[in-house]
């Protein structure tokens, strides 16, 4: 299983599946990151936290826990 965390800058991945429950999920969801999107990272701070991705034609920053519960491949 590949998360969002472990994909490269300037990769272009298509979200498999969401994990989580309830709340953290629907967020995600609420956000454009949904099963089938492509998602393209553009940007990893220096220590790691947050992610900007490219979802839907708009920027994104996502924290480290939250791009662990979205599988990509």
């Amino acid at each position: 299983m590949k998360t969002l965390r472990q994909a490269k800058i300037g990769d272009t991945v298509k979200v498999v599946k969401l994990h989580g429950e309830g709340a953290v999920k629907r967020r995600i969801m609420d956000m454009g990151i949904t099963k089938g999107v492509e998602v393209r990272i553009r940007k990893v701070a220096p220590l790691g936290d947050p992610i900007e991705v490219t979802v839907r034609g708009y920027e994104l920053s996502l924290r480290k826990a939250d791009a662990d519960m979205i599988e990509v491949e």
